[in-house]
């Protein structure tokens, strides 16, 4: 087995809540029909996957009716994007040059399709600014998605700010709906889905301790779902529902979202403050060190010199600590479109790795890391 205490990956995944799994399963193989059977083994299933609903909506403070369960975050963020594609005319999509491959994707796909996709620029510190979304803003908009915390440097994202300017801007006309990547903000940084501006919202439940395969669509109004199929989750999403993930999920949402953050906000701070003194070193942005506030305490990304990213993440692995080069979603490619986005140099993108850390992260495992890194470093910076 792997050892969880050293693992420094979560933004990838989480190491599952073993009670909740169990729980869940257990519940799940009682009422195993299918929750949209009329006998009574489906009614059973539905009344599950009923509750799992209703305590998502409440640890998220969000109405029920609110709640589409889907197959993961990746699907949470392309049903909003789809859906224009209903729409009898194209039009313009903005998404902002920090996303998730998730949008950023199939943002292209649509583009190939005749849509015009406009990337919304981040500043140096990988910060969506409402302005540089206005001053994207055309009169056939469909959609603007930004998400609220990002993947690799944790910046998160003047979420609000950005709904309030999309209102202000478009008082009198057809305002564009606003979708928010929330993956890794959920559990992490505190959430307000109900904020008026916000129409939709992304979660996935690998990131909070949950399992994989199940995820969250919060809609605030219903919309045209461009993927049809048997009319499951009121046809926003259809296919057979992942009860046994659903409830899962929901008992994840009830012990970790909103959970507070000021403990690894501490332990985040000082480990970066003690890497930056190291020869070689340098945190990206280099801002966040006077910035804290503007980042998730969850996630850290840092340069070395003369250590390419992959060195640096074997060396480490080789020591038995689990870190990742960036998104898992795009480990696979060289490139690094985010750093690129907030035009970071050349040789930090390839010497950059993500450090990221968990609700069970210690204040010991993240010095034993310390200690793991500085090492690795002096080998190539003395």
């Amino acid at each position: 087995m792997t050892d969880k205490e050293h693992y420094f990956d979560w933004a990838a995944t989480s190491p599952t809540d073993e009670d909740i799994l169990r729980e869940a399963l257990e519940e799940s193989l009682k009422d195993w029909g299918n929750p949209s059977s009329s006998h009574q083994a489906g009614k059973n299933a539905k009344s599950l996957l009923d509750k799992a609903r209703t305590r998502a909506a409440k640890a998220m403070g969000v109405k029920e009716d609110n709640i589409f369960f889907t197959s993961g975050g990746t699907e949470s963020d392309q049903i909003p994007l789809l859906s224009v594609l209903t729409k009898p005319n194209k039009g313009t999509v903005l998404i902002s040059s920090i996303e998730h491959p998730a949008i950023r994707e199939q943002a292209l796909a649509m583009k190939n399709l005749g849509w015009n996709v406009l990337s919304i620029p981040a500043d140096k510190d990988g910060i969506i600014q409402a302005q540089a979304v206005l001053d994207l803003l055309t009169n056939d908009t469909m959609l603007v998605c930004v998400m609220a915390v990002n993947n690799e440097t944790g910046s998160i994202q003047p979420i609000y700010q950005i709904a309030d300017a999309l209102t202000k801007a478009c008082q009198g006309k057809r305002r564009p709906k606003f979708h928010v990547d929330c993956v890794q903000a959920a559990g992490k940084i505190k959430l307000d889905l109900n904020y008026p501006g916000i129409d939709s919202a992304a979660l996935s439940s690998h990131k909070i301790c949950g399992p994989r395969g199940i995820g969250i669509l919060y809609l605030k109004d219903s919309l045209d779902g461009f993927l049809r199929g048997g009319g499951q989750e009121k046809g926003i999403r259809s296919g057979t529902e992942n009860v046994m993930g659903a409830l899962a999920f929901s008992k994840c949402l009830e012990r970790y979202y909103n959970k507070d953050n000021s403990e690894q906000a501490v332990r985040t701070k000082n480990f970066a403050e003690a890497l930056s003194k190291l020869k070689g070193c340098t945190i990206i942005p280099p801002s966040r060190l006077e910035k804290e506030e503007l980042f998730s305490p969850y996630v850290l990304q840092v340069a070395f010199d003369h250590i390419p990213g992959n060195v640096m993440l074997r060396a480490l692995d080789s020591k038995g600590f689990y870190i990742s080069t960036g998104s898992a979603c795009s480990s696979k490619k060289n490139s690094r479109p985010v750093l690129e986005a907030m035009h970071v140099d050349a040789k930090y993108r390839e010497t950059s790795v993500r450090f990221s850390f968990g609700p069970s992260t210690t204040k010991e495992a993240m010095d034993q890391l310390y200690e793991a890194v500085k090492e690795i470093n002096s080998t190539f910076n003395g």
